[in-house]
């Protein structure tokens, strides 16, 4: 599955360029996604429906963050078609694009008091738009990784599109975080928010070298040569045959998700509103602990991958699982003492730690799972039905269940339901990692991850 030379060893420069586009795209797409969590959390409210209490605005503007999750899926089919018929990379390309067009428009978008109805209408289309671009970006830079490093390299190459999500989030409150610093007042609700969703317009860059520099995996253009041979190589209706033969590894993969989404949206979004708005914290300094933590979670994203190649996927992800779960009372314990310190150390072991472990050998388990003519349909659906049920209601739900108890036993319980829902969903799916690279897959060894 590499790019070889003569000698049959993998071309190392393509692959560390490719690693280093990977790493870029994702951030900066991630950043891109991001941003407008923060900005959901702290002047979305204020500027598209200003006519609301505080906690409907917030609510509201919560409603519209969840609009990007629930367009992931349909980015998912679109675009996981797409890789599996065309190409990983013509798949990507796309993805990139249409983020990187939706997020500078937000940024040029009228607010409520000059637009009226409009401006929140034009606001969920935006993020609608985003949702799909990232439900299909995942899948191409997990595959252009996975299928062009070698066999046992596979855990730490797919970690350098899942270290793009603490990167993004890094990039995005850091931007907060400089425009709040030099922006103050009333200028930061007029203009300074948009800074940082105008300055995404730097992704173009990104497209242009990915575009001329970067080829399609090893895997799928063995695939098309398959396809010039028989008719059968190339799947025809990828998303159909997933749905008719692997939705166990779907629904599961999906489940793997679940806990790691849950802690990480309540973490960025759910208690930077919560901080400031019932714990009287100031805006930059939530934002901060935010930013420690994503740091922290990069090394660790790393480790857990590389690691499972040699340990095997499933003993980290169930390590990280069991860490959120027994972590899902004391996180709430320590953010309703209303310090930072506090705030920081949940945020580490439940973030930085727990999810880190489950999502960094994530990539490369996913898409281990399943053949090669179906892989982009079935880890992007997988990955983006996690989105839909849990990553985009979380900080709703988490407002919503503060609201009605006035107590974050609630949001604690949904969060250790959610770590145990990925604890069983390891639990149940098979190792993939075994001698020589080969995995069991339904009592069957897996062509898909022979070397």
């Amino acid at each position: 599955m590499t790019p070889n030379t003569d000698s049959g060893r993998p071309d190392q420069k393509k692959l560390r360029r490719l690693m280093a586009a990977a790493l870029i795209g994702s951030s900066i797409e991630w950043y891109d996604f991001f941003i407008y969590g923060t900005a959901a959390a702290l002047v979305f409210g204020k500027l598209f429906f200003p006519d609301s209490s505080p906690l409907m605005g917030t609510l509201l503007s919560f409603s519209t963050f969840w609009a990007g999750f629930v367009a992931r899926p349909l980015g998912g089919l679109l675009f996981g078609h797409i890789g599996d018929t065309f190409g990983r990379k013509p798949a990507l390309v796309s993805c990139l694009i249409l983020v990187a067009v939706s997020t500078c428009a937000i940024g040029m978008l009228p607010t409520a008091q000059s637009a009226g109805v409009a401006a929140p209408i034009l606001l969920v289309t935006l993020r609608f738009l985003q949702g799909i671009a990232v439900g299909g970006q995942w899948g191409g830079v997990t595959l252009l990784l996975t299928e062009t490093t070698k066999p046992n390299r596979r855990g730490q190459a797919g970690t350098f599109g899942q270290m793009g999500v603490p990167f993004g989030l890094l990039l995005g409150t850091g931007a907060f975080l400089l425009v709040g610093a030099l922006v103050k007042g009333a200028d930061f609700l007029a203009w300074g928010w948009r800074i940082p969703f105008l300055s995404s317009a730097v992704l173009f860059l990104v497209v242009l070298f990915i575009q001329l520099r970067i080829e399609d995996s090893p895997e799928f253009r063995r695939l098309q040569t398959r396809a010039d041979e028989a008719s059968t190589a190339i799947a025809q209706a990828p998303i159909l045959e997933v749905l008719r033969k692997h939705r166990k590894q779907v629904l599961l993969g999906a489940g793997l998700l679940f806990g790691t989404n849950a802690m990480f949206y309540i973490s960025v979004a759910g208690v930077l509103d919560y901080g400031v708005r019932e714990l009287g914290l100031e805006r930059n300094s939530v934002l901060a602990v935010s930013l420690i933590s994503s740091a922290i979670s990069v090394p660790v994203i790393y480790l857990a991958g590389s690691l499972s190649d040699r340990m095997g996927r499933r003993p980290l992800m169930l390590t990280g699982a069991a860490i959120m779960a027994l972590w899902a009372f004391p996180y709430f314990w320590l953010v309703d003492t209303g310090s930072l310190t506090g705030i920081l150390v949940a945020s580490v072991v439940g973030t930085g730690i727990g999810s880190g472990l489950v999502y960094g050998p994530l990539a490369a388990y996913l898409a281990e799972l399943f053949e090669p003519r179906v892989r982009y349909s079935g880890i992007t659906l997988a990955y983006q039905l996690a989105a839909i049920l849990v990553s985009g209601g979380t900080p709703f739900l988490m407002t919503a269940l503060l609201a009605a108890t006035e107590s974050t036993a609630a949001v604690s319980a949904f969060l250790m339901i959610m770590a145990l829902c990925t604890l069983g969903s390891a639990w149940a799916l098979p190792e993939t990692v075994a001698p020589k690279q080969s995995a069991t897959i339904g009592g069957q060894v897996s062509a898909s991850v022979q070397p």
